[in-house]
């Protein structure tokens, strides 16, 4: 029968000063360690619509900073058509933002477009899908840093900008730091910084707007007019031309809106709702603020300056005329604020990538594409190795690229929008092939199309635009994380191809004839002790080769085996009842075969999101009821052995094993030999 640990060792060693000053600093930066199988736990990580607004809606709402801007500029000297560059970005947003509603009613559980692609249009599409967004949130990452970096400096004396990667990379190691101690506490702490720009850029485009009441009433008209001039001068084919490249440009307004349904499974429930209350919050945000600032261009005749982003420019025309109170500059001071606050929602931004990076590539490590580790938690309750390695290569990113935003902004949007194009035509298909026979499908589908055809556009005109100046790395980067994908689950394939056919032979073992009733187990007594995971063919092995090396050494037979609370699992108390009630049935599995076969057996679980940390603690406790016992485990040997076969097996149990080691505990790893 599975049993529980009931504490830990008392005889434990204590823990040198220098651990014990390690541990004490790791609780101050990452806060405490949360028990993932209390119920409040689950109730705590879990966002309200206002916090994923935070959370998960600055990435959106940050794109005002650069997206308007790249898509003003790319107008030349034919400003006139700004207006209805105003006009088609505030629409393109409600459109993506609610298409993706539908991503979120038929996915509550998270994965967004990977899982879009995966069960609407096949693997190979779900592939191409993750792996953009995986780039794509590294990206997200890099320019966000690398934009709030250029907002900083804007009001800086150019002397200093010198000092600007050192900026960029203190900014990244900060939020690698707040996204390791927790999702809510780093958004709680980053909270007061988005407010900020709320307000302030409100102010600016209501009151820069507002300065100029008396244009509004002809700026339609005459907007109509000067682009009719144009098309006469140049063609009606060049000012469409013009402008769908504009638009296209600007496609970097519009990256961030998938984040909410990429990371559903961290808002509160009831998680659609929360989720489309999210999206209505990041899209009539979005909207105003980048349909405003281009609009707040057009009215101040908004030219570039070296060393300064158009905000700056625009927000400092709006405050030219400001009158100083004594010595004291208001509008100077107003503006610097304002950048400022945009600065830091640019850096705020970077924070989606630390929590849709990690969201999809757990997603991706259930379905074998990556690492089974990057679906693990940490005692913090976050994706850790995800975290880690979104960092890592964001820093790699801004190092090669310098921090230049324009490559940037090229690179993050063809990888969005090719995320949106695939999850659009999902959306499509799931409406036109299978739901044809439910009322109202047809706005849906009519809806999916519009966004698909908008975001294809936009795609096709980044592709052929910006080809040599970002878009073959774009396509090759991409092309080079899909290609490790394929090879990490071809690798995975074949070795659980040679495990079933294990499995078939172990687990299957005949009984002999006149089988006698099982010895109890006897306390107190020493026993062989096999760390397990699922009742397969290598544990089996490890029982064996234990018997067969040790013959007659050991009367009790003990196996232990941890539930991991990975990402997947942190869904609701349901899912965890689900793990305890799996790990059970798989220790009963192996005590049962042991009956079977005469011998003394017992079995023991415990649950954590560290694998190595939960296995020693329960080796701690049942060293108290069997003293001098023997640990075993059973680990995979490669014949031809490679960097692959050495980053996706067998970390856990020579980590379990170092532990071990260190507290004067034996550990037996046993190998079994797969020829893949």
């Amino acid at each position: 029968m599975p049993k529980s640990p009931s504490k830990a060792s008392a005889n434990a060693p204590a823990r040198s000063p220098l651990r014990q000053l390690r541990d004490r600093v790791r609780h101050v930066v990452l806060g405490p360690a949360r028990d993932p199988m209390a119920p409040e736990t689950h109730r705590h990580i879990t966002l309200i619509a206002l916090l994923a607004w935070v959370g998960l809606g600055a990435d959106g709402l940050s794109s005002s900073a650069y997206g308007p801007e790249q898509a003003f500029r790319a107008l030349g000297t034919h400003t006139e058509l700004a207006l209805f560059l105003a006009i088609a970005t505030a629409m393109t947003v409600f459109v993506i933002a609610v298409s993706y509603n539908q991503v979120i009613e038929l996915f509550p559980t998270g994965g967004g477009g990977y899982k879009v692609a995966t069960r609407l249009l096949g693997k190979r599409a779900g592939l191409i899908s993750g792996s953009a967004l995986v780039v794509d949130y590294v990206l997200t990452i890099a320019i966000s840093i690398a934009a709030g970096a250029d907002a900083l400096f804007s009001f800086l004396p150019p002397t200093w900008s010198v000092l600007k990667p050192e900026a960029s990379a203190l900014a990244l190691l900060t939020l690698v730091v707040l996204n390791l101690r927790g999702i809510k506490e780093s958004i709680k702490f980053l909270l007061p910084i988005f407010i900020g720009f709320i307000l302030t850029h409100a102010f600016f485009i209501i009151y820069g707007i507002a300065r100029h009441a008396d244009q509004i009433g002809g700026l339609f008209p005459q907007s109509i007019a000067e682009a009719s001039s144009l098309s006469s001068e140049m063609g009606i084919l060049f000012t469409i031309a013009l402008f769908i490249r504009a638009y296209g440009m600007g496609g970097g307004t519009y990256t961030g809106i998938e984040a909410v349904s990429n990371s559903v499974n961290y808002l509160k429930e009831p998680r659609v709702r929360t989720g489309k209350w999210t999206m209505f919050y990041m899209a009539a945000s979005l909207s105003f603020t980048a349909g405003g600032i281009i609009l707040l261009y057009l009215l101040w005749d908004v030219a570039p300056i070296d060393g300064q982003t158009l905000n700056a420019v625009a927000f400092g025309a709006v405050l030219a005329d400001w009158p100083a109170w004594g010595d004291w500059p208001i509008g100077q001071t107003l503006l610097v604020i304002t950048l400022i606050f945009e600065a830091g929602l640019l850096f705020v931004a970077a924070n989606t990538g630390f929590l849709g990076g990690p969201a999809t590539l757990a997603n991706m490590a259930v379905d074998h594409w990556v690492p089974h580790r990057f679906a693990q938690l940490s005692d913090r309750l976050v994706t850790k190795n995800g975290i880690l390695l979104m960092g890592g290569a964001a820093f790699a990113v801004l190092w090669m690229s310098s921090g230049k935003v324009d490559l940037l902004v090229v690179l993050y949007s063809i990888n969005v929008f090719l995320t949106f194009s695939l999850t659009l035509l999902g959306l499509c298909v799931y409406w036109w092939r299978y739901h044809k026979s439910l009322r109202g499908w047809l706005p849906r589908f009519v809806l999916s199309l519009w966004g698909l055809i908008a975001t294809s556009g936009i795609l096709l005109v980044l592709l052929v635009e910006k080809f040599d100046e970002g878009g073959l790395i774009a396509a090759a980067v991409t092309g080079s994380v899909i290609g490790l994908c394929v090879l990490v689950r071809n690798h995975y394939r074949k070795v659980r191809r040679h495990l079933i056919d294990l499995d078939k032979i172990l687990t299957k073992l005949p009984v002999a004839a006149g089988t006698k009733q099982p010895p109890p187990i006897k306390e107190g007594q020493p026993a062989a002790v096999f760390f397990v995971s699922s009742y397969r063919g290598v544990g089996i092995h490890t029982l064996l080769n234990t018997q067969r090396l040790f013959p007659g050494r050991f009367n009790n037979f003990v196996f232990l085996s941890v539930g991991e609370v990975d990402t997947t699992r942190m869904k609701g108390d349901q899912t965890i009842n689900d793990l305890k009630h799996r790990v059970d049935d798989h220790l009963h599995k192996y005590v049962d075969f042991c009956h079977e076969h005469g011998m003394a057996a017992v079995g023991y679980s415990a649950y954590g999101t560290d694998p190595v940390d939960a296995a020693v603690k329960l080796a701690d406790e049942v060293l108290q009821h069997f003293p001098g016992s023997v640990f075993f485990a059973g680990t995979l040997v490669f014949r031809e052995e490679n960097w692959l076969t050495r980053l996706l097996h067998n970390h856990t149990a020579l980590a379990i094993q170092r532990q071990l080691h260190l507290k004067g505990m034996p550990l037996v790893i046993m190998p079994m030999q797969v020829n893949t």
